[in-house]
């Protein structure tokens, strides 16, 4: 990994990075865990679940081990009263067409690399027409660990056939920057949810609120021309 080596491919978080979506996401689970009679703070799932697998964040909710058909019906409720509360707001963070169809343009290679399950990548992907520019899309169901472990970022790189020292990963949550680190990938940390501080503690190389306002300097790198 390199400050210097221009990238080769861009790996995409999905939630809070191509959309702005997580307040949708923490208030899904907080109105699952009122229906469980449990009382969990808002910021814990900003915090403690964001870029977590569900196999990961409802164990840890219930303090319990969770049968697969018990994990599944609490997924489908809490994901699909995610989709109803944010399909009325469905739109992508600002620039990211533009920038897709930049980096497109200049022979990166591109991916999704999200925890969240299929039907949520379908419905942003599909809902906003985005998945035409992805060469693979990589999802929880591709490893048995979440963020902030690598491997939904390195089983990205393994699909486009680029190794990991020459991606870049556009990123939200503090989980998610250390996995982008420890696949040692250059991490772009986005504002939506998390403070820029917080970010660029986690180890993002450059935070950004949005797609149409990048850092001149990393916009320098990633398109390969010399800021004057």
């Amino acid at each position: 990994m390199s400050l210097s080596s221009r990238p080769l491919a861009a790996i995409f978080d999905l939630d809070g990075t191509l959309v702005d979506n997580m307040r949708f996401h923490v208030q899904a689970w907080v109105a699952l865990s009122h229906s469980l009679g449990l009382e969990a703070p808002a910021e814990r799932f900003e915090r403690e679940f964001n870029g977590r697998r569900n196999e990961e964040i409802l164990p840890a909710l219930l303090g319990r081990p969770v049968p697969p058909e018990e994990l599944a019906r609490l997924a489908e409720q809490k994901e699909s009263h995610y989709r109803a509360l944010f399909a009325p707001h469905l739109a992508p963070l600002r620039g990211t067409r533009e920038l897709l169809v930049r980096l497109r343009d200049a022979g990166l290679q591109l991916a999704v690399a999200s925890a969240g399950p299929r039907a949520n990548r379908a419905f942003v992907l599909d809902g906003l027409e985005l998945r035409s520019f992805f060469s693979h899309v990589a999802g929880a169901e591709d490893v048995t660990r979440g963020k902030p472990a690598p491997d939904l970022f390195l089983a990205a790189a393994r699909a486009l056939g680029v190794e990991p020292a020459a991606c870049v990963v556009f990123e939200d949550a503090v989980h998610g920057i250390h996995a982008a680190r420890a696949a040692g990938m250059l991490a772009v940390g986005v504002t939506t949810l998390t403070p820029a501080e917080v970010l660029l503690e986690a180890g993002a190389h450059w935070v950004t609120s949005d797609f149409a306002s990048l850092p001149a300097d990393f916009d320098a790198l990633l398109f390969g021309y010399q800021i004057r």
